[in-house]
């Protein structure tokens, strides 16, 4: 009886807490699955439709093995409709893991030249496609993966969870082999200078040659640093501040232009009466690509009548996707959080002086590369100028002043940890609060 018992207990433990266990399978050959009996949800197989009822804990997902070949590239696609769902990126997401022919996990693929590298290799972490456009109530889920060296199989799940009383129907789910992506190498350059504060305008001119020295490393994205007109000129925020676009994007715009690359710069602009702390984005044609107004500010700033922006813009470039920030910012998770919500790879970043710990954590909590310029002192081992990659590595910094830190990136490449936990540019969209 003790047997019986015992192995009653086992199928009953098998049955509620395996996914595998009760799998209602279509023709399509989609499996209908919940973590334990009691969350359950009800599943409509024909039309790929999850209900909840009005209990939070309902979980319930779709899932389906796709056979793939190590080291190929597979391009990823489904549409979604929700109802009654408050947080669709949350609870209406699409997980895809690698998979042996077992069943088993495999083991990530270290990136080209860190195969020798001390340490096991991490397992595989599932991909979190991200949503897409949103047409006529439906919302397209995307992504492109490398499949690890050892997979033979990716398994496709279409969740709902946290959502009572609600539904989700998939539709026109794709799994394709696609060509690889190509490399995006791109080169980042912090400037290490401090204006003499002479004059407005001059402080804005002491940066040509540390433009054309970037420049001439073939650099594609130059940062400078924080509120460049207003450097040591002995004048309130309000006495400097001037239209965006206006005199001073005007005159780094034709440095862009002359070197044919992307500028960030800063300065104090005025709006209706209206100071800001802005960072300006200029292309290589000499134009605004976009600005972004200081969110966080100092006491200092409070104080002389400066308001805080309230946006953060990511954008579009041939580069990639470029979002900024300014100086207090970097003291909060919030505002680099935010830019990567929005999609930024790289993040500029003006910055009088920071904790260079918080600058480094900025780009590895987001896995996106970090640009800063600061008036910091190395010689102080505070605030560096520098390019920190998405691992929160520093591949460059200055040293002296009039330095200009360069390095190449490719965003084409993702994020490796030996002790890796997944892509957290892509995962941060599915997991973080409202």
């Amino acid at each position: 009886m003790r047997a019986l018992i015992g192995c009653g207990w086992l199928v009953a433990i098998l049955f509620t807490c395996s996914p595998w266990a009760a799998a209602a399978e279509d023709a399509s050959g989609w499996s209908a699955k919940a973590p334990r009996a009691e969350q359950r949800p009800a599943f409509a197989p024909d039309q790929l439709r999850i209900t909840t009822g009005a209990s939070l804990g309902d979980h319930g997902w779709y899932e389906k093995a796709f056979a793939v070949e190590g080291g190929k590239f597979y391009r990823f696609s489904v549409v979604r409709q929700t109802e009654n769902v408050e947080t669709p990126r949350r609870s209406a997401l699409v997980r895809i893991s690698w998979q042996d022919s077992q069943g088993r996990a495999v083991k990530a693929d270290p990136p080209p030249g860190r195969e020798n590298e001390a340490g096991p290799l991490p397992l595989a972490e599932p991909e979190h496609p991200l949503d897409g456009v949103t047409q006529d109530g439906w919302t397209t889920i995307t992504g492109i993966y490398r499949a690890p060296g050892k997979a033979a199989r990716a398994v496709v799940e279409l969740h709902l969870q946290w959502a009572p009383s609600s539904s989700v129907t998939w539709r026109n789910v794709i799994w394709e082999e696609t060509s690889p992506p190509p490399a995006r190498k791109v080169r980042l350059a912090a400037v290490h200078y401090r204006p003499s504060g002479k004059s407005p305008q001059q402080n804005n001119e002491e940066h040509a040659p540390l433009i054309a020295q970037a420049a001439e490393q073939k650099a594609d994205l130059v940062v400078l640093g924080e509120t460049i007109p207003y450097v040591g000129v002995r004048k309130k925020p309000h006495e400097v501040a001037e239209p965006v676009p206006g005199p001073s994007t005007k005159y780094f715009g034709e440095l862009a232009t002359k070197h044919k690359l992307h500028l960030v710069t800063c300065l104090y602009e005025v709006e209706n009466d209206v100071v800001y702390n802005t960072a300006a984005l200029l292309g290589p044609d000499g134009q605004l690509i976009g600005k972004y107004r200081k969110v966080c500010l100092p006491h200092s700033e409070v104080e002389s009548g400066v308001t805080p922006g309230k946006d953060y813009p990511v954008f579009e470039t041939s580069l990639g996707k470029i979002g900024l920030m300014i100086c207090y910012d970097g003291f909060f998770p919030e505002v680099a959080r935010e830019l990567t919500n929005n999609g930024a790879e790289i993040i500029a970043w003006p910055v009088w002086g920071c904790n260079p710990l918080l600058a480094r954590a900025r780009a590895c909590e987001n896995h996106v590369y970090v640009v800063s310029s600061t008036y910091t002192d190395a010689k102080q081992n505070w605030m560096i100028s520098a390019v920190i990659d998405h691992a929160g590595d520093v591949l460059a910094a200055g040293k002296e002043w009039g330095d200009v830190a360069i390095a190449e990136v490719d965003l084409s490449q993702r994020y490796f940890w030996r002790n890796n936990l997944g892509d957290f540019h892509n995962m941060v969209q599915r997991h973080r609060p409202e």
